[in-house]
């Protein structure tokens, strides 16, 4: 049941974004356009801006589903810039009105995990510690995440399939790499 509420709620709030800027979607527009109470919504989420986040970290997780190993992350990535795209008036309207960092911590949430999966996948058997592996993943999660908000900054125009090919020659072999020079420090 609070599942089907969240989503309602998502429904609304990217119905409601095509109409008019984040910054004007009150709690009553919202909760007026599911058919919910006020203390409803209240009961799911703190503000509009926790129900935003939300919305990007469940987008962000149906697009990721499966795809965080070596061999799938490419596609993970393609599976990220398409739900953005999809969502274009959402993403482009909370860009415009949301705090930035919100955006940047949702993009280096989505992106850590992401990653820290391929790290641990090609750390298995390895002796590197948790800390090197949390520092080669977020090393590259800054990458991502830069990546994403300027093409998101440029419109979204770009075709994210290259963006997505030259990440994946420009990592090819590095998080390897990455690994083995740490394990060269010990």
């Amino acid at each position: 049941m609070a599942n089907t509420t969240k989503k309602a709620l998502e429904v609304s709030l990217k119905k409601l974004l095509k109409e008019k800027p984040f910054d004007k979607i009150t709690i009553a527009d919202l909760t007026g356009d599911c058919g919910i109470s006020r203390m409803t919504f209240y009961y799911h989420f703190q503000d509009i801006y926790e129900l935003a986040e939300w919305v990007c970290i469940e987008d962000g997780r149906q697009a990721l589903k499966d795809k965080k190993t070596y061999d799938t992350w490419q596609e993970g990535m393609i599976q990220v810039f398409e739900a953005v795209l999809e969502n274009k008036p959402f993403i482009a309207n909370i860009y415009r009105s949301v705090d930035k960092a919100k955006i940047e911590n949702y993009l280096y949430k989505l992106s850590y995990q992401l990653i820290a999966d391929v790290v641990d996948e090609k750390c298995a058997g390895d002796n590197l510690s948790e800390t090197d592996k949390q520092f080669i993943a977020d090393f590259y999660k800054y990458g991502f995440v830069g990546i994403m908000l300027d093409w998101v900054d440029k419109g979204m125009k770009d075709d994210y399939h290259k963006i997505v090919e030259q990440l994946s020659i420009t990592l090819r072999g590095n998080i390897a790499n990455s690994i083995h020079n740490f394990e060269s420090e010990m």
